[in-house]
């Protein structure tokens, strides 16, 4: 263990939740520009979480302890995920514990505690919202799991440090058919797991169509702060996974305190490049309707499995 590698585990949290409410106003900002519209600031999600937080906590009646630990531990799973993901580096004190059956098992925790906060509401937003997000975890989890498994197997390991390492040494692997497949099954399944279209439409309140939304609709003031900047949050992490994984350059594999910086830099760079072309795509997407959203993750889901047995077949080859 070393002082520059607790330093990073520390910056990349810091940087994640700093980061991730300014990733939501990028992103809207570029889709009001798109939409011909002059936008509220890239600054403009700090502003709400903070006039959020000023406001008087209410907790509806009758609700017990899921309600009210859901939004903490939204944050707290999402800040350790942030903490074992190499997104700056892959030489820190938790590598060794940053498996990817954790990390996929923390994200899981997260969703699984907002579905049972919407359920102990009580309301029927709140259990209609429970229902459709663990139709969608039960698709999208498998889908991570695959597509990354797929990645793990040329490098004999499911740590994803050692993941990591080896695409940077081998860059090779992610423009082979397996890193084109996981790429894009992976891709899907972080859109239906952040709760984008064309999956789920962040910015409506339609009962008809709303997923997250629909299990956070009794929480006011400092609870929803948390719950909308755990959201921004798993955004961000989400996103620096996938630049992680397919565009690792630049991520430090030493403990040095200047690899590690410019590597922090990059990526807060990549990330922010990455969702502002999400949002530029999300401007000429439609959101699809309900029941042909399993159909889309079903697809993804075959693209995690056919990159797996690919990269079985060229393993063995």
């Amino acid at each position: 263990m070393t002082g520059t590698g607790v330093a990073t585990v520390i910056a990349q949290v810091i940087l994640v939740i700093a980061g991730a409410p300014l990733l939501a106003g990028l992103m809207r900002q570029v889709r009001a520009r798109l939409e011909g519209r002059t936008g509220s600031g890239v600054g403009q999600p700090w502003r709400d979480l903070r006039k959020l937080l000023r406001k008087e906590p209410i907790t509806p009646i009758g609700t017990g302890p899921a309600f009210r630990i859901a939004p903490l531990l939204l944050i707290a799973t999402t800040a350790v995920v942030a903490a074992l993901v190499p997104l700056a580096s892959t030489d820190t004190p938790l590598s060794d514990r940053a498996d990817l059956i954790v990390v996929v098992a923390l994200l899981a925790l997260g969703t699984v505690s907002l579905a049972l906060a919407g359920l102990d509401t009580g309301t029927a937003f709140g259990g209609m919202g429970a229902s459709r997000e663990m139709t969608v975890a039960a698709l999208v989890e498998p889908t991570i799991l695959l597509s990354i498994f797929a990645l793990s197997i040329p490098a004999g390991s499911t740590n994803l440090p050692a993941i990591v390492s080896g695409a940077i040494h081998e860059p090779g692997r992610l423009a082979s058919p397996v890193g084109l497949l996981a790429t894009a099954a992976l891709a899907v399944a972080i859109l239906a797991e952040a709760g984008r279209l064309p999956v789920d439409n962040p910015s409506t309140h339609l009962e008809l169509t709303m997923i997250h939304e629909a299990m956070v609709l009794e929480y006011a003031g400092p609870d929803l702060a948390l719950v909308e900047l755990g959201a921004q949050m798993r955004l961000t992490v989400l996103l620096g996974l996938l630049v992680s994984l397919f565009a690792p350059w630049g991520i430090a594999t030493t403990a040095s305190p200047t690899a590690t910086a410019l590597a922090l830099v990059l990526f807060a760079v990549k990330v922010a490049v990455l969702g502002a072309i999400l949002a530029a795509a999300e401007v000429f997407w439609a959101k699809l309707r309900l029941f042909r959203v399993p159909e889309l993750l079903a697809g993804s889901f075959l693209l995690a499995l056919l990159a797996v047995t690919a990269s079985f077949f060229l393993s063995g080859a």
